[in-house]
């Protein structure tokens, strides 16, 4: 198999990097391509995959992930529309571009797997939300999901629900850095060093994200555990809920989804 790239972003560098570390796949299997050589020298000195500044030679691939800025989407796909056949799988993993508005650009069918991965791919622990097109068959279907397992976790969704799932895990991890770093100020407020604050916190959120993948107990429940009785973390509690912790990252995913719904 053949795995093609148009662009080499984050995104396209955390699949490449997961892949290559599994063993899914070798080196010379992969090919990427981008508007400027220095990216491409790059990532080739990297991960020693092919490399080329042509789209159309990326679009050859058996699995062709277009990995550039939502905005480039429709010129990207002129560009290579004429490529690409009905026998390869397209990867979209632009949010608010929705499977009717990328097949549409394309001006024939086109096997399109729509996904709405996330940044923590790039230590091989995404989230990616993965919605296929009715011509793709359970067989394909598992080999795109191969590639994103590779780099973290995907599950399966229905397209009404993509939309959604920007706001809750495509987005979240800016609303989950910015809640370590104001942890981490408040720390340093406290007298702890900044390196320090941001060790402390961060292992913090990791240890208490595993815990809910892994004990499956409800978060609220996970929260009274550690909540004792006129103890310091009520207290916490109770303040962060006066300036209305929840309503905010209720307000902040809301903004997300509608921004998200803008964009098709």
């Amino acid at each position: 198999m053949k795995l093609g790239f148009i662009g080499c972003g984050n995104m396209a560098t955390a699949i490449i990097g997961g892949v290559l570390k599994k063993g899914i796949l070798a080196p010379d299997e992969i090919i990427a391509s981008a508007l400027h050589q220095e990216t491409l020298s790059r990532v080739s000195e990297m991960y020693h995959i092919h490399t080329t500044l042509d789209n159309r030679e990326a679009a050859a691939a058996d699995i062709v992930v277009l990995a550039v800025k939502p905005h480039f989407y429709e010129q990207v796909i002129q560009e290579i529309r004429n490529t690409v056949s009905d026998s390869q799988i397209i990867v979209s993993i632009a949010p608010g571009k929705s499977i009717e508005t990328i097949t549409g650009w394309f001006r024939k069918p086109v096997k399109l797997v729509r996904t709405m991965p996330n940044t923590p791919a790039l230590v091989c622990e995404g989230m990616t939300a993965v919605c296929p097109s009715e011509t793709v068959t359970e067989e394909e279907l598992k080999e795109v999901l191969t590639l994103f397992e590779a780099c973290g976790k995907a599950e399966v969704m229905p397209e009404r629900l993509v939309d959604a799932v920007v706001s809750v895990s495509g987005s979240s991890p800016a609303y989950v850095f910015l809640f370590i770093e104001a942890l981490a100020d408040g720390a340093v407020r406290d007298g702890l060093p900044r390196s320090q604050a941001y060790r402390l916190v961060a292992q913090a959120v990791l240890g208490s994200a595993k815990m809910v993948l892994e004990t499956g107990k409800h978060p609220g429940e996970l929260k009274d555990m550690v909540c004792s009785p006129a103890g310091t973390t009520i207290e916490a509690i109770a303040a962060l809920e006066k300036a209305g912790f929840r309503n905010a990252v209720l307000a902040g995913m809301e903004a997300c989804t509608n921004k998200a719904n803008s964009m098709k």
